[in-house]
């Protein structure tokens, strides 16, 4: 299926765009001269700090087992705030926590610094979940329901496409998640994919994942992030 023009040229300016942050940021961490913005004589200023961001704090243990972890990446709603297709971070983790209490469990989100995988990720949310379960989420979109007695290659459900997810497909995560940590038989949600996907966004998943792998950290615990 052929990209739209304009579809292919918003692309490109998304690309463009982080690429430009991510070698302002190499500068700067140098010693070097930061970046330039288009046109400009001076410094591209940097983003002033959302005050509505979800603010980390000291994890602290539960044993409730209706609690079902959500654990996100180290870039998060920080470097980065929407998925690969520009769904907003804080939409998502809304809608697989919705999804979570619908089942009558309890979300509860938590930064993971760790890693940049969403495999690790997931895991270590289901390790620290009172329930067992836990659902993993990139901060490009890509998501994994994990248990922790599974080997973190392993896993109850993985969602790798994220270009092709929707706040409906997230809010079902959340749905799944619930049903795992209670118990019941759970029909895993059917696999999407496009063959077109992968080569549409290459090159932008790359850069995002390159983001969040600069920001992880594997001596910081866990924190909470609400």
């Amino acid at each position: 299926m052929d990209i739209e023009k304009h579809d292919y040229e918003q692309l490109i300016a998304e690309i463009a765009g982080i690429l430009r942050d991510v070698l302002n940021e190499r500068a700067q961490n140098a010693g070097g001269m930061p970046g330039f913005s288009e046109g400009s004589a001076s410094p591209a200023p940097r983003p002033a700090a959302a005050s509505s961001k979800p603010t980390p704090a000291k994890f602290s243990r539960s044993s409730d087992p209706r609690e079902v972890i959500i654990g996100v990446g180290p870039a998060f709603l920080a470097e980065l705030t929407a998925t690969l297709n520009g769904l907003p971070h804080a939409e998502v983790l809304r809608e697989i926590a919705a999804g979570v209490e619908e089942e009558g469990m309890i979300p509860r989100a938590v930064k993971v610094y760790k890693t940049s995988d969403v495999a690790f990720i997931g895991k270590e949310a289901a390790e620290l979940s009172g329930s067992g379960v836990g659902v993993g989420l990139q901060s490009k979109g890509t998501a994994v329901i994990h248990r922790k007695d599974l080997y973190p290659l392993t896993n109850l459900e993985l969602f790798p496409q994220a270009p092709l997810m929707t706040l409906a497909h997230y809010r079902q995560i959340g749905q799944n998640a619930a049903r795992y940590a209670k118990g019941e038989r759970v029909k895993p949600m059917k696999v999407l994919n496009d063959p077109m996907t992968r080569a549409s966004y290459q090159v932008k998943a790359a850069l995002m994942h390159n983001r969040e792998t600069a920001l992880a950290d594997t001596r910081r615990p866990a924190e909470d992030f609400a």
